[in-house]
């Protein structure tokens, strides 16, 4: 199989460890960048290129796209897609996972349990939004921030107000969430392949973190889920339309609340803490789709 990693940067643990899964099933993999890709339309043959040569003969494509090129990855994955090429996170299912407000609202409409979440933009009223949620602290979270950048926490009613005046001010638009205190500062990472469960890791905040990302300097272990939590996981990413993804759920006491869905999920710490083999589930289920 003809098989293409879109990534831009190879030296990336995620991307080498499927790169490497490739290469031991003997596919043909290529690495490219997105952002020195080229799309070129014309009535008929559209096409991309890769440093100035078309792109020849491609069965499949793995997008790595960061949240920081999300629309222009998303232009390059319509454009494989128009080109008849199998891409194992389409387009719309990206659109659909990397805003933050859209995504909780097609779970939540779907029934799935979301924490308490107010959408707020700069003309609004501070006071209002606050008192939607009305107990202190808050989570506040730029609608497209990642790995726990963009996300605070605010104590009171005057850290509120000054944060969200602080976001105004950019031009930023964010989330208010209610903080689940019974969550421990933790949160539970489910990796999905397929409608299949290929781990999960309860991540734990550092000392005085409430973030529980590893990027964060917080730790983890294996998780073992509840049913209840598995299926949530797995409807959460089929709502979504995603064949890939690290759902991130609290453990409340009404149950599991989702906080997100990664649609570009990290292998390392899951790989890492529990000793699976991730990158070859996403071969395989790549291999599944298109045939050998």
């Amino acid at each position: 199989m003809n098989l293409i990693i879109l990534s831009r940067n190879p030296n990336l643990y995620s991307t080498h460890s499927l790169a490497q899964a490739a290469i031991k099933r003997n596919h043909n993999l290529r690495i490219i960048n997105p952002l020195e890709c080229e799309v070129i339309i014309e009535k008929n043959e559209s096409t991309i290129q890769y440093q100035g040569k078309k792109i020849g003969s491609v069965d499949a494509v793995i997008p790595r796209i960061g949240a920081s090129v999300t629309s222009f990855g998303n232009i390059i994955i319509k454009q494989f897609e128009a080109m008849n090429v199998y891409t194992c996170l389409s387009s719309d299912a990206l659109s659909n996972s990397r805003n933050k407000v859209l995504c909780l609202q097609k779970l939540a409409a779907a029934g799935l349990g979301v924490p308490k979440t107010v959408y707020f933009h700069q003309s609004q009223d501070p006071q209002d939004a606050i008192k939607k949620i009305g107990v202190f602290p808050l989570i506040i979270k730029l609608v497209e921030g990642t790995q726990g950048l963009g996300v605070v926490i605010a104590e009171s009613q005057n850290s509120t107000e000054s944060i969200l005046d602080a976001f105004s001010a950019m031009r930023k638009s964010v989330i208010i969430q209610e903080f689940i205190e019974e969550a421990s500062r933790s949160d539970i990472r489910v990796f999905v392949v397929d409608g299949k469960i290929s781990g999960a890791i309860r991540r734990q905040g550092r000392e005085g973190e409430f973030r529980s990302n590893l990027h964060r300097g917080g730790s983890a272990r294996v998780a073992i889920l509840s049913e209840e939590e598995k299926q949530t996981a797995i409807k959460a990413t089929e709502i979504l339309g995603l064949n890939i993804a690290g759902v991130d759920m609290l453990r409340s006491k009404k149950g599991p609340l989702i906080l997100e869905v990664n649609s570009s999920p990290g292998l390392e710490g899951i790989e890492f803490v529990t000793k699976k083999d991730i990158a070859k589930d996403i071969i395989k289920f790549v291999e599944k789709r298109v045939g050998k």
